[in-house]
């Protein structure tokens, strides 16, 4: 009798929830140092410049990536009604990705960087992260080929696009010549290593932090909601029509810079078409509650997963309006990026991560789903997940749009109305608010540390070691339209 692997799963889910807590907590930090920048204690390792990418690098790849890893195994072990193609394999995975985090924690303080945004890290790390990267498509879309079922759960496209765009990313945006072990340089030069690199970054954030997380959208939040998804019609047109779209908004980085006014253009026409299938999912995600709406009173995990579309459908109203010139000519370079980022990465991310991490852990421990330790300690983690998001992203909307106005104010004598000091001094209070909003958040992680402890705590042994896959389909796949 063929059983599920939920070992790695489990693996992957715990590690969640620590490297969200540490990459969470670097953040606070480094918030904190915005505010008041002694807490550096002049340490060079403790300075914003390596904290940051320490941070973005623990929250993306560390907290992100264990999540997007651990319930696609999850996922698509249930829709395709198989266990992993190989157990051995998807150790090495887990493993090897706990490796790269140790490895970034480590090399990023120290300075070992090759200060490429969301690709810091040097040449043999990368190296590492592509081997793991295939293990992981290798058990993924093998699980997928050896599939009971005929037909492939839209999760599990999105889920696939996601591993094959990042790993294409990964690769090209890397292409290195070493020079040491611990040092390279980028094989582009000039304005085509920028273009590389935000056709990466972008679309780090467009199938690393969007695509994967769609997955987890269309699996979920049916399965929470027990609805089946609210348009399969409309999740084909999202699909195709997300990712054709996404790989093209990358130059609305690079706004009035020496890339040609053309490509920069195109990135602001893609970003602008890109709200279309954006909304398309939030739309779908959302009415899948359509005749199921009482159950927000009463399910904490339910509330997570539906404000996160709803975050999610901001955010991505907010970043087409940002790619429009005249916008970007007051925005780029000003605290409303950040704040823009974090409503993806908090409100969307994050809270979609925990809803579906509370619907998993009881059932990893032999639970009946929805049975954690505490259902008060989940609506209380929703609240502070809210507030402090809210927080966040409203400080940093003020101080964006101050500084850009501060920045671009001339005298009729043609000279700046503001120093850069001035403008800094009057982003003081906004930096005191998103330290306060993301030690909110930061609290709810630790309030969801301990509910998952307590719960695994109280957990009897667990139920699948000798449950073989259902012959139902997992996830609702019903057409409302």
């Amino acid at each position: 009798m063929q059983v599920y692997n939920y070992k790695v799963v489990k693996q992957f889910a715990i590690m969640t929830v620590v490297w969200g807590i540490v990459g969470m907590l670097v953040g606070v930090v480094i918030a904190a140092q915005l505010a008041w920048p002694a807490l550096n204690f002049d340490l060079p390792w403790l300075h914003f410049g390596r904290l940051r990418p320490l941070h973005t690098n623990a929250v993306i790849f560390a907290f992100g990536g264990c999540a997007l890893i651990g319930l696609s195994l999850y996922i698509v072990q249930r829709t395709c009604q198989v266990p992993l193609i190989s157990n051995s394999l998807a150790a090495f995975v887990f493993w090897g990705w706990q490796l790269v985090i140790v490895l970034a924690a480590v090399t990023l303080p120290l300075g070992i960087t090759s200060s490429k945004e969301y690709a810091e890290l040097e040449w043999p790390i990368d190296i590492l992260i592509t081997v793991v990267w295939v293990a992981y498509a290798i058990v993924y879309l093998g699980t997928i080929l050896k599939r009971k079922t005929k037909h492939i759960y839209v999760a599990n496209w999105f889920f696939a696009s996601f591993i094959i765009a990042v790993a294409i990313l990964h690769i090209f945006n890397s292409l290195a010549i070493p020079v040491t072990l611990t040092k390279s340089y980028s094989i582009y030069s000039g304005t085509i290593d920028a273009m590389v690199q935000w056709w990466y970054g972008h679309n780090a954030v467009g199938f690393f932090l969007t695509a994967g997380f769609l997955g987890i959208m269309y699996y979920f939040v049916p399965k929470q909601a027990e609805r089946p998804v609210y348009s399969y019609r409309l999740s084909v047109v999202h699909f195709w029509s997300l990712i054709a779209v996404y790989v093209w908004a990358g130059p609305h980085h690079l706004h009035y810079t020496t890339l040609p006014d053309w490509a920069q253009s195109l990135g602001m026409v893609m970003s602008l078409i890109l709200l279309a299938p954006s909304w398309g999912g939030m739309i779908n995600g959302v009415m899948t509650l359509s005749g199921a709406w009482d159950k927000l009173r009463s399910d904490p995990i339910l509330k997570f997963l539906i404000v996160s579309l709803s975050f999610y459908g901001m955010s991505t109203f907010e970043g087409p309006m940002m790619a429009i010139k005249s916008v970007n000519a007051l925005s780029h370079y000003t605290d409303w990026t950040i704040g823009h980022v974090h409503s993806g990465a908090l409100g969307w991310v994050a809270m979609i991560t925990i809803g579906a991490t509370y619907h998993l852990i009881p059932i990893l421990y032999g639970k009946e789903q929805g049975e954690m330790y505490s259902v008060k300690l989940i609506d209380l983690h929703f609240w502070l997940a809210t507030i402090g998001t809210v927080l966040y992203i409203a400080s940093m909307w003020v101080n964006g749009l101050m500084q850009g106005l501060m920045w671009r104010a001339i005298n009729d004598d043609g000279t700046l109305t503001y120093s850069f000091v001035e403008s800094v001094e009057a982003s003081f209070p906004g930096y005191v608010v998103r330290f306060i909003g993301g030690a909110i958040f930061f609290t709810g992680m630790l309030v969801m540390a301990y509910n998952v402890w307590m719960t695994a705590k109280t957990a009897e042994a667990p139920k699948q070691a000798a449950e073989a896959p259902k012959k139902t389909a997992e996830a609702p796949t019903g057409d409302a339209s």
